[in-house]
């Protein structure tokens, strides 16, 4: 079995540097191949870049645009009567990813609005997710990118570890087969998975042939560091000792 690959989120790693730019330098000298953003869209895609490229570093996912944070807003893909708001999003991160050169989206469903009955808004959030995941395989395809949703698990549509986050129990792989266009995939979200719903490795049996069981892609280091970033590595350069760095293109 090759070794793992790991990909660094700089949305969470390195929080002692500022700015996303010299996250992702301190990634590629850290020994990462390759990096993840939460929401880039605060620096110029050229910045982010060219501070990629000086350490060789790859990016390979970056979210849609949240929404409005402040009124607790965590994506846009399945809230009613947000459409054009999210296909703007789409739009713009369309946009950043090609000039990244990162060549998959995760589209994020969103939360219940503020205010709303769970039970009653189910139904329309999903019908809502539904068409802009369409919409979203189209845009995506004309540039040949790939976009990710999160396997929510057996009980919710979409996985962020927040009490008012569920608003559906469609599982997120029968979401993929209603929509049925091969760019769309699933992200298998293992903490948030485990958090929401328990019974991983059942879950992982169940969703494995969503999610591909010789997948060679990168694993996702999406976690808040207890001190500095680069000293709390030692856990990924044991690991390399053990099973050596992976070659490029593995």
């Amino acid at each position: 079995m090759a070794p793992l690959r790991f990909s660094a989120n700089v949305s969470w790693l390195f929080p002692e540097l500022p700015g996303l730019p010299a996250r992702l330098r301190a990634a590629g000298s850290s020994g990462f191949e390759a990096a993840e953003v939460g929401w880039p869209y605060g620096e110029p895609p050229e910045a982010l870049a060219r501070a990629a490229r000086e350490v060789g570093l790859q990016l390979v996912l970056i979210n849609t645009p949240p929404g409005d944070r402040e009124k607790g807003e965590m994506g846009l893909g399945a809230v009613p009567g947000r459409q054009a708001a999210f296909r703007d999003g789409l739009e713009q991160a369309v946009l950043y990813a090609k000039a990244l050169g990162c060549p998959r989206i995760h589209l994020m469903a969103g939360r219940v609005p503020q205010g709303a009955d769970r039970a009653a808004v189910r139904g329309e959030m999903e019908t809502v997710f539904l068409e802009n995941l369409r919409h979203a395989a189209g845009v995506l395809a004309q540039g040949e990118l790939y976009s990710w949703i999160p396997p929510g698990a057996r009980r919710t549509l979409w996985g962020c570890w927040n009490p008012s986050t569920p608003a559906s129990r469609t599982p997120a792989a029968a979401i993929l087969e209603k929509v049925g266009r091969p760019n769309l995939q699933l992200q298998m979200d293992i903490f948030h998975w485990q958090i929401m719903d328990g019974n991983l490795t059942g879950n992982i049996r169940e969703f494995l042939p969503f999610v591909d069981e010789g997948y060679k892609g990168f694993v996702g280091c999406e976690y808040q560091p207890r001190g500095d970033t680069v000293e709390g590595l030692s856990w990924l350069r044991s690991y390399w000792d053990k099973r050596g760095r992976p070659q490029a293109g593995q």
